[in-house]
């Protein structure tokens, strides 16, 4: 069983930011959704967690490694799809992958061939390695992304971002892969998606500013909000009475007009039904902003 324990991580960049602030985290095997909105600070913890940047206090332990300190011993066994996973030109899947095997260590031909051949077949691009990855559609590219990230049987995978772009039918894909992946090592998926961590992962935590606003899995965080949740359809010129007088905490367009939910202890009546609350809900609650869901 791997484990990753952050304690009292905090950064600030020389433009003032305080991308992070006394961050603490436990995370052992399997899915773990780190969910915010864009700038919560989710890229700079990862960025940290991959020995891309250093903090300015805190620690970071990944078994008996210490990240921050000893950034070598924690690359031989990471694995990081960052949010844009960049290609050269004109080289192929076959190509790529067999690079980043050498970049890792791999030094024998025949081991390395293999792997690559193994990790292809796995991300279900075997039949395409021949083929330009510049040429990939946004999924399969992911996929490469994700098969250069196991290279190396890495204990830690870091995945910053990963669905943004895909279709359903490639974001499936994607999912079952991460889900398989997920089993034996440590997976952290940070995304401002809601989906992702409600599809994949059983632990979560939300961020947001630069600190850790909730911690738990996605079901406790529901049950947390249950019975405090009422919904209402109201029209387009009442949005901004309703934002005076209620706590709202999501709103999306149904049928030309806007459906809120609301935070109330109480049953705010007023035509507001009782509703139970989704991770949408206690995403924008925990982050404590209104916003349209798309």
């Amino acid at each position: 069983m791997n484990k990753l324990i952050i304690k009292n991580l905090s950064k600030t960049y020389p433009n003032g930011v305080k991308a992070l602030n006394n961050v603490s985290i436990e995370i052992e095997n399997g899915m773990f959704g780190l969910l915010g909105p864009n700038g919560a600070g989710k890229s700079s913890l990862m960025r940290t967690l991959a020995t891309l940047q250093e903090a300015d206090s805190g620690s970071a332990y990944l078994n008996d490694i210490d990240i921050l300190n000893n950034p070598q011993d924690l690359r031989k066994v990471l694995g990081y799809l960052p949010q844009e996973f960049g290609v050269y030109p004109r080289i192929t899947a076959e190509q790529l992958l067999d690079h980043m095997a050498i970049l890792k260590g791999i030094t024998n031909a025949k081991e390395r061939k293999q792997l690559v051949d193994y990790l292809l077949d796995k991300v279900n691009l075997y039949k395409k390695r021949k083929k330009n990855v510049k040429s990939f559609s946004g999924g399969m590219k992911q996929r490469v992304g994700i098969a250069q990230a196991l290279i190396g049987n890495p204990k830690l995978i870091i995945v910053d971002e990963p669905t943004a772009g895909l279709d359903p039918s490639e974001r499936n894909r994607f999912y079952n892969l991460l889900a398989e992946v997920g089993k034996e090592v440590i997976v952290i998926l940070s995304t401002h998606i809601v989906d992702d961590v409600r599809e994949l992962c059983t632990k979560m935590a939300v961020m947001n500013l630069g600190e850790i606003v909730y911690q738990g899995t996605p079901q406790n965080a529901l049950d947390e909000l249950d019975g405090n949740v009422f919904k209402k359809i109201i029209a387009r010129e009442e949005l901004e009475d309703h934002a005076e007088q209620y706590s709202i905490i999501s709103n999306k367009m149904v049928g030309g007009k806007p459906l809120i939910h609301v935070f109330s202890e109480t049953n705010p009546g007023n035509g507001f039904e009782p509703v139970y609350p989704s991770l949408e809900d206690v995403f924008f609650s925990k982050i404590n902003t209104s916003n349209v869901i798309v």
